[in-house]
């Protein structure tokens, strides 16, 4: 059973959604945190002030390291990952993403430890076999880029995988934006953009509908608050080792469930259009919208998503119950409380 002196791996640990997670772990009274990632990136130091850990490790020397130190770890978060969707050398993807998480798994599994990875929306492609978190789609799915193939790669693999973790869950990170996404640049969610578009000249620039069907700005996505990424985590780690469910399938019938080991959708199971977004991010600056359409860049236009959108059934089944952040109340919090304040969680 996880305690506050329990020891915990977070990969990706100075990245937007990795360091969000150090910071709820910290609130949660746990500060035995043993932090990977290259740490070689000055902006993404800002996301680790004020943070309690251990210690960190570099991301390559990561499994000489334990090897040589042979830590007690408790739990794993592997949140890192290469996440640029734009980067279309598949060596660097397969490299970070299918090659270095195939070794967390082996770790976790040789040493008995429970895993929660990340992996991502940007597996289901133009969606065309629907959003659903079913094991047996998996196969059949086409991303769009070397990111989403990458995924999608390590995603079938671990299927197959005879042995495993005593507990693993996959979660396909829908549009996930919030605080610590300075150091992203371009791969910044377009809250932030358009928060600094706003603060610039006034107004917003969103690429222009190249697809039929689709309205400038109504290209759907499903997005998702970092905080109700990170406590979807913790509580899966909290809940790992809990007294089975009892599950009301119906009337008359009830099963006993543990919490299943699965890949599971994280998004809010809404999909909202970028206007609405960019709205959202005006209001929260008290502002007027005022949006401009320009073109997409073509090295992305073909590998564009239109539309996503969570189902999200699997987790309420499995128990997760809380609600999730409407986008206006996300997107208000984002820009109230950190993008206005160059403040960090």
């Amino acid at each position: 059973m996880l305690n506050k002196d329990s020891t915990i791996v977070v990969t990706g640990a100075a990245g937007f959604i990795g360091s969000c997670m150090v910071s709820y772990l910290n609130r949660q009274g746990f500060e035995n945190l043993i932090l990977v990632d290259e740490f070689d990136d000055d902006e993404k130091e800002l996301n680790l002030l004020h943070k309690k850990y251990l210690v960190r490790v570099e991301r390559e020397d990561f499994f000489d390291w334990v090897q040589r130190e042979k830590p007690a770890v408790h739990f794993v978060f592997h949140l890192g990952a290469r996440t640029d969707t734009t980067e279309f050398d598949y060596a660097i993807h397969q490299h970070l993403n299918v090659e270095y998480s195939q070794k967390i798994w082996n770790y976790c599994t040789i040493n008995n430890i429970p895993l929660v990875y990340a992996s991502s929306a940007a597996t289901y492609g133009e969606g065309e076999l629907g959003y659903h978190d079913d094991h047996e789609i998996i196969e059949q799915l086409h991303p769009l880029n070397p990111y989403g193939i990458s995924k999608n790669e390590f995603d079938k693999w671990m299927l197959h995988q005879e042995d495993h973790p005593p507990f693993w869950a996959g979660l396909k990170f829908f549009n996930v934006y919030g605080p610590n996404e300075y150091h992203k640049a371009r791969m910044a969610s377009v809250i932030f953009h358009s928060f600094n578009q706003i603060k610039e000249n006034g107004k917003v620039k969103l690429f222009r509908s190249h697809k039929a069907g689709y309205e400038n700005g109504e290209q759907l996505r499903d997005f998702i608050y970092v905080k109700d990424v990170v406590e979807v985590c913790y509580w899966l780690m909290e809940n790992v080792n809990r007294e089975p469910l009892t599950i009301h399938d119906s009337p008359l019938t009830t099963h006993h469930s543990p919490l299943p080991s699965a890949i599971y959708n994280l998004g809010t199971g809404k999909a909202r259009s970028f206007n609405d977004l960019v709205k959202a991010t005006f209001a929260g600056l008290d502002l007027q919208p005022d949006i401009e359409f320009i073109d997409m860049p073509e090295d992305i236009r073909d590998k564009y998503q239109y539309f996503t959108e969570a189902s999200m059934d699997k987790l309420k089944a499995a128990g997760y119950t809380k609600e999730f952040y409407s986008l206006e109340k996300g997107v208000d919090d984002y820009v109230r409380n950190y993008l206005s304040q160059n403040a960090f969680y």
